[in-house]
């Protein structure tokens, strides 16, 4: 593998005597990983495979020995497993740690989905995830995913950041898994070398922070923030942990993790963290750090930010004109929200 010498430079402070450790394990094979679904057990889609190997980690995650063909299994296409990173899955730990009672949780930067799963697997089952991906493209894609995997309490939303202000103080929890320079995707992904440079990694940077600027007042004060990348370098990832804690008005909040695990803590004084190496885990890259907000935010003015209602929501009484258009009508309500109708399970308004 031929990495960028900046790269390999801009690591050696962060791993010091492992580097070669960590460049020896850049050339070989990643590991190959699913999800089952676990709201579809009536099925086994572990049939291809007898070898499995359970994902430390997550209680829906396994290592296969080998990539069989994906594309051809219809358990896949039904939504019985999901193709992915192992690292990744590492989430759903976290979430379960934080909450045991329902929450309203946004996945800001969601695309393709695999995050979106893991947070519907792992949250109490009257909570909302709102699932928003900014490139509607991917959207698509991200809305084809979740509705394969047959969880109703999922809202697919496609928005910038800036949009959510709307909301304000409306979630529990917010999962900023941030788009990033890469650096952790460089086994599996060639095009991702040859795109990173030093200048790419400002530019994410400062990008990553404008996105947590933007959605920050969103989160309720005492709410949740966890900011995950999936690169290496300290100015995507602690460097934004601090500015955000020191700027925004939060707090590091420290989880459970087994050593055996291999999972590498924060290379920064001040920050906790948790991240993932190759040499060390059986996965790719990933950053994560979980924030509690502490404070509401100022304006220039001086006062306390409240929710600008600009628009009112109405629940429709009558709503036969709208039920025969989905599935279990009798599950959800009605609301007129401008010039949108939307349907919101029941439970959740409860």
């Amino acid at each position: 593998m031929n990495l960028p010498s900046d790269f390999i430079s801009s690591l050696r402070p962060i791993l010091g005597e492992y580097i070669e450790l960590f460049l020896s394990a850049l050339n070989e094979d990643s590991h190959v990983s699913i999800r089952v679904n676990p709201f579809k057990r009536h099925r086994n889609p572990m049939k291809f495979s007898s070898t499995a190997e359970p994902v430390p980690w997550s209680e829906c995650g396994y290592f296969l020995k080998e990539r069989p063909a994906f594309t051809f299994d219809p358990m896949l296409h039904s939504g019985y497993y999901y193709v992915q990173e192992a690292s990744s899955m590492f989430i759903g730990h976290v979430v379960k740690q934080l909450y045991e009672h329902p929450v309203t949780c946004l996945d800001l930067c969601a695309a393709p989905g695999g995050k979106s799963l893991a947070l519907l697997s792992a949250l109490h089952k009257r909570s909302l995830l709102v699932s928003n991906e900014t490139v509607r493209q991917r959207a698509n894609v991200l809305s084809e995913i979740l509705t394969k995997f047959g969880n109703p309490e999922v809202v697919i939303t496609n928005n910038i950041p800036k949009d959510f202000t709307a909301f304000s103080h409306f979630f529990d929890l917010i999962l900023v898994d941030a788009p990033c320079s890469g650096e952790g995707m460089f086994r599996k992904d060639e095009i991702a070398i040859q795109e990173w440079s030093a200048d790419n990694v400002k530019t994410c940077a400062a990008r990553q922070k404008n996105i947590l600027s933007d959605i920050w007042p969103s989160l309720k004060t005492g709410g949740i923030l966890i900011y995950s990348t999936c690169t290496y370098n300290t100015s995507e990832n602690e460097e934004n942990a601090l500015w955000a804690a020191n700027e925004l008005g939060a707090e590091f909040i420290e989880i459970e993790i087994d050593p055996a695990w291999g999972i590498s803590p924060s290379v920064t004084q001040g920050v906790i963290a948790y991240r993932f190496f190759p040499h060390k885990t059986k996965g790719e890259g990933l950053f994560v750090t979980i924030l509690r907000k502490t404070r509401q935010e100022i304006s220039e003015a001086g006062f306390i930010t409240k929710k600008n209602n600009k628009k009112s929501s109405v629940l429709i009484k009558d709503s036969s004109d709208y039920s025969r258009l989905i599935r279990n009508p009798d599950l959800f309500n009605f609301i007129e929200s401008g010039e949108h109708i939307v349907a919101l399970p029941k439970k959740i308004l409860e």
